[in-house]
């Protein structure tokens, strides 16, 4: 499922392979501030910039956030050694036709609002277990 995506501005433009259609939503603080509510993401194989080249923010020892520099529009959540990547769904020229499949970080989550629906939801501790692969 191979896609193209672009920042608000058009200075970034990627291609990258959709692991699935479905989306996720991440709740934790990082996330919330980065984007101003939940990310709502979709995960994907490695980017390829075809356009103009993304700002790298170290958000933590593991991972990183791709940005805009000039229009700040979020790419892409990533893991630092190429393992995971997480797209911003609104930045695919052709938005993702699958489901909220995941949330993650839901012990996170303020009360302020709720997705509807039955769907895998993980907390913190979860989520980072699976990542040091103890899930």
């Amino acid at each position: 499922m191979a896609r193209t995506g672009r920042c608000l501005c058009g200075a970034i433009e990627f291609e990258t392979e959709l692991q699935s259609e479905d989306v996720g939503a991440c709740h934790c603080s990082m996330c919330r501030k980065w984007s101003g509510g939940p990310y709502v993401e979709v995960q994907t194989g490695p980017l390829t910039f075809t356009k103009g080249e993304p700002t790298a923010y170290n958000s933590s020892d593991w991972a990183e956030r791709l940005f805009c520099p000039t229009c700040g529009t979020h790419i892409c959540y990533r893991t630092k050694d190429g393992s995971f990547h997480a797209v911003n769904a609104a930045a695919f020229d052709s938005p993702p036709t699958g489901t909220l499949a995941l949330e993650v970080f839901i012990d996170e989550k303020p009360d302020t609002y709720a997705f509807e629906g039955e769907r895998k939801r993980m907390t913190g501790a979860e989520v980072m277990a699976a990542f040091a692969g103890n899930d």
